[in-house]
């Protein structure tokens, strides 16, 4: 991002660093949390149309993006203590979980332990809580998304996205998913997918809003009103028109007004 007050920053956790862009600002910070195969850019066209006061930071979970020299394990139990770690180096009093996909499913993890200073949790095209409908096969498939650029290319179209993206995002997408190393890539079908992480999310507490892509194949709206909202006393569910799970990319508009509107109710 070319903006004078963003600045990028390395935020240290276990066995290494994680890379990410920082903007000091007003109001509790956003902390986003990519998907699987995605980075700290996933977030950009978003944070392009917040408030440019707007207080942030998304990091390059480990194993991805410029955080891929950390080490694994890169299960969800390492990733929700990363991004705890990240939360308490930026000393802020308030801050909100923004999670995407497996992002999402981290957030719950971290939001689930009643942290103090959360303030709120927005949930996009989350991962739910506990598997459902997840079968070897689907784990096998999953665990070839992103073999190489052929692979990432047809995940994008037949599973990631609706209306197609830009060049420029599908070659970013490609990069991306291309840049975990095996671990890093297998961890999350392999184990993160199966996983239930539904315990403790009833004692949540803050506000939860949960974006559902009206044409998401991963985690559709269905799938999220049926497994996910009745396991958070505090959330809600917004479809978001005309996209599937890549809305960060896909509806970088209809994002950003939704969070910022959640953000000013709090």
């Amino acid at each position: 991002m070319t903006s004078q007050n963003v600045v990028g920053r390395f935020f240290d956790v276990r066995g290494g660093q994680v890379y990410a862009h920082v903007r000091e600002g007003d109001g509790p910070a956003l902390v986003f949390l990519h998907y699987w195969g995605g980075s700290r850019r996933t977030w950009i066209p978003v944070l392009q149309r917040l408030d440019p006061g707007q207080a942030f930071v998304a990091y390059d979970q480990r194993g991805w993006g410029e955080s891929t020299s950390v080490p694994g394990p890169y299960d969800l139990e390492q990733l929700a203590d990363d991004a705890q770690r990240v939360i308490d180096a930026l000393g802020r009093s308030r801050y909100v979980l923004v999670g995407h996909s497996m992002g999402g499913k981290v957030a719950q993890m971290v939001a689930a332990q009643q942290p103090e200073g959360l303030a709120g949790v927005v949930l996009v095209a989350p991962a739910p809580p506990a598997p459902i409908g997840v079968t070897e096969q689907v784990q096998e498939t999953v665990s070839h998304a992103y073999d190489n650029e052929e692979a990432v290319l047809q995940s994008i179209d037949l599973m990631l996205t609706h209306g197609g993206l830009t060049p420029e995002l599908r070659r970013q997408v490609v990069e991306d998913s291309l840049r975990g190393g095996d671990q890093t890539r297998l961890t999350w079908p392999r184990h993160g997918l199966i996983q239930d992480v539904s315990d403790g999310l009833g004692a949540i507490e803050v506000p939860v809003l949960v974006l559902a892509g009206s044409h998401d194949k991963v985690d559709p709206p269905a799938v999220l009103a049926d497994h996910l909202l009745p396991l958070i006393p505090t959330a809600s569910l917004t479809v978001l028109k005309d996209t599937g799970h890549l809305s960060p990319i896909e509806v970088p508009d209809q994002v950003a007004a939704h969070i910022a509107a959640f953000v000013a109710q709090l």
